[in-house]
């Protein structure tokens, strides 16, 4: 029988279970008013509602530290791009979808697709490969660039971008046009996405959504409890009017405290893949260096008027150079926060992230995605690409996420990215990067990886212990059972 939706204010025993972390032993877990209350024997609780277990391993819920909940609730209905390894590919599988459209992107005007990265193409995107009478709007896979049709740009007022390719600011803004949907649709969809999470042992997710994520969130909790938490980051754009609402870091959202305010996001540079990364070297065979989303002088003011308004900064920063300054500017600023990403770091910003105290959000799967990228456009440099032990060990704190749609919403997945480095049967890239089962398990949850009496019962039972685990048994961990609050979120026994 399955107990999703049981209320958290109900006493409920989790029966049976080993606790990870301490040892084999099978014991009962008290729940009671949504919180952890107490580890008996087997059996001894009789007074309460009772989940047996039998012997499967519970664990602290997961988080995923940074995504773009519209976004991916957005690409999971959209043409698929992801495996294309040309434009000439890419452009086929859009006249495919154009004389033949599948019926789960609608019959809406416009096609929208997601997915494609051109880092490694041998040919170059432009409007003339995917024309039709028919609007084609394509969106990279780290959402840094756009690719359209002359229908397209047209339909959306689009002037002087002759290739029909747009990247970075121009591009986020032909994004958020073609993501307009009606709210009650996307409220479901990404109440659908939310579930989805929750089925792979997700409790809660930063979500840096672009537009207006903080009161979208407070709607959607108007409407019912989500499935997972939810940290809401705000955009410089949003931050004057946040501010005058009296928003802040940390301010809950709703009466039962699942959705909350969370860090200003701030996008230092572009990508890798877009080869928009800000970095100190030219990316090879050019005499570009990516480039700056803001001056130095206007990150600190952020810094500052996000601080003195109770903001913690999130920080968007790919490329090396882009890392420098940010850090440049928490230091003369004097706050702590997140550096996103940090996907190229030099060995002395290793260390001053630890000084400084700077969380590092990072994706490991992204090393799995761009690992061929890396060493192509930051070659000879790609040894301080996606350093996560380096970081570990210089004792900065980690957050591992996904950055859905960049990567799925799927914690396992960067779990065993951060573990192996390695995926689809090639060998581990850059193993001495590679970090402990138990550490990317910490980086994955709000209580350094333990589960203990007082705590807020945000759990997940899973078949095994996963710090036995490896490859593709990581990576695909069954999951079957989630609990938010105490509140049965997924029960797939």
């Amino acid at each position: 029988m399955s107990h999703a939706g049981r209320p958290a204010t109900e006493r409920l025993v989790l029966g049976r279970v080993r606790v990870h972390g301490r040892g084999d032993a099978m014991r009962d877990v008290v729940l009671a008013g949504g919180r952890v209350e107490r580890f008996t024997a087997p059996g001894q609780v009789r007074d309460a509602e009772r989940i047996d277990c039998d012997g499967a391993t519970l664990m602290p819920g997961l988080w995923d530290h940074h995504v773009h909940m519209e976004q991916w609730a957005l690409a999971r209905r959209r043409l698929d791009l992801s495996g294309t390894g040309s434009a000439a590919e890419a452009a086929a599988v859009v006249q495919a979808a154009l004389a033949d459209p599948p019926a789960e992107l609608g019959a809406a005007e416009l096609l929208v697709g997601y997915g494609f990265r051109d880092g490694l193409w041998p040919d170059v995107p432009h409007a003339t490969l995917i024309d039709a009478d028919r609007p084609v709007v394509l969106i990279s896979g780290d959402l840094h660039c756009t690719w359209m049709n002359c229908a397209a740009m047209s339909v959306l007022g689009v002037e002087g971008a002759s290739t029909g390719v747009l990247r970075e600011d121009e591009a986020f803004a032909v994004n958020r046009v073609v993501s307009r949907v009606d709210t009650t649709t996307m409220d479901r969809w990404v109440h659908d996405a939310a579930r989805a999470a929750a089925a792979r042992g997700v409790v809660g997710v930063v979500d840096l959504e672009m537009d207006g994520a903080v009161p979208a969130w407070e709607r959607r909790a108007l409407a019912g409890r989500p499935p997972v938490r939810v940290r809401a980051g705000v955009y410089p754009d949003q931050l004057d009017a946040e501010v005058a609402r009296g928003m802040r870091t940390g301010r809950p959202l709703d009466a039962a405290g699942r959705v909350e305010v969370g860090p200003l996001k701030i996008v230092a540079d572009g990508s890798l893949n877009t080869r928009t990364a800000w970095c100190h070297d030219p990316y090879p065979g050019t005499d570009g260096f990516g480039r700056p989303s803001l001056a130095p002088e206007e990150l600190e003011e952020l810094l500052v008027r996000g601080g003195e308004a109770g903001f913690v900064p999130a920080i968007h920063a790919i490329g090396d150079r882009a890392l420098t300054v940010a850090l440049d500017a928490v230091q003369a600023v004097g706050c702590r926060g997140s550096i996103e990403h940090a996907q190229l770091v030099t060995e002395a910003d290793v260390a001053r992230m630890a000084r400084l105290g700077m969380v590092a959000s990072i994706q490991p799967e992204h090393a799995m995605d761009d690992r061929d990228v890396a060493e192509r456009h930051w070659a000879g440099r790609e040894n301080r690409a996606f350093v996560v032990g380096s970081l570990a060990r210089a004792g900065v704190p980690l957050a591992l996420g996904s950055d859905a749609p960049v990567a799925p919403l799927d914690p396992w997945v960067s779990l065993a990215a951060a573990v192996d480095r390695y995926r689809d049967g090639r060998e581990s890239w850059q193993a001495q990067e590679a970090i402990s089962v138990e550490s990317a398990l910490a980086a994955s949850t709000s209580t350094g990886g333990v589960v203990a009496v007082g705590d807020s019962a945000d759990l997940v039972v899973v078949p095994d212990d996963p710090t036995r685990l490896s490859g593709a048994a990581l990576r695909s961990t069954p999951v079957l059972l989630t609990l938010c609050g105490g509140e049965v979120t997924a029960d797939l026994r």
